[in-house]
């Protein structure tokens, strides 16, 4: 019973958070929505037993690229109120619409189209059986380190690259020449 309590408020705050992220207009609570989810979608690893999942959701994502975010959207000033009336590129708003319903199209296919299962774990999507067991009888957090420090090291170092890149990239995109700031509360600062 405890487990399900859990569970329904686990989902109710990665529901809102995602709500959040989506309906907010200020980027700074955007972000916030996004660390409940991420909260949330580690408690939901916990009551899986996924530890290690969740301990990488939190510290990862909710601790390291949301605060990256929140370091960007601080740096750069667009928590600043903006008109969200005008559309920088025309119709943009139309092709999201008709995105996300194509989305929602597919999404729709994938649950109702999947047809019957063949045998225990086969569906009629992929074909594969589902893989729920452990491979060996190692820990987790062991089979994990072997298979990410060995098979998956590029794509490991990769990320990041591309997460320093970003760092740098949103300092680089806020100083002028001078070496000012460029943010729009400092009286000194360079306007462009």
């Amino acid at each position: 019973m405890v487990d399900v309590v859990v569970f329904l408020i686990s989902a109710a705050i990665v529901l809102g958070g995602g709500l959040g992220v989506i309906l907010f207009a200020n980027p700074v609570h955007n972000a916030l929505s996004l660390i409940a989810t991420l909260f949330g979608v580690a408690v939901l690893f916990i009551i899986q037993g996924a530890q290690f999942l969740a301990l990488v959701q939190v510290v990862v994502y909710a601790g390291a690229i949301v605060v990256l975010f929140l370091f960007v959207i601080m740096l750069l000033g667009v928590d600043q109120a903006e008109d969200l009336q005008t559309e920088p590129l025309v119709g943009q708003r139309a092709l999201a619409g008709v995105g996300a319903g194509l989305i929602f199209l597919l999404v729709l296919g994938g649950l109702f189209l999947s047809g019957p299962t063949d045998g225990p774990g086969n569906t009629a999507i992929s074909g594969q059986q589902a893989a729920v067991t452990p491979i060996d009888d190692s820990p987790d957090v062991e089979q994990l380190a072997r298979d990410l420090f060995t098979r998956n090291i590029l794509a490991f170092e990769a990320t990041a690259l591309l997460l320093t890149i970003a760092t740098i990239g949103a300092v680089v995109l806020v100083r002028n020449r001078g070496g000012e700031d460029l943010a729009v509360d400092n009286p000194g600062s360079a306007a462009n």
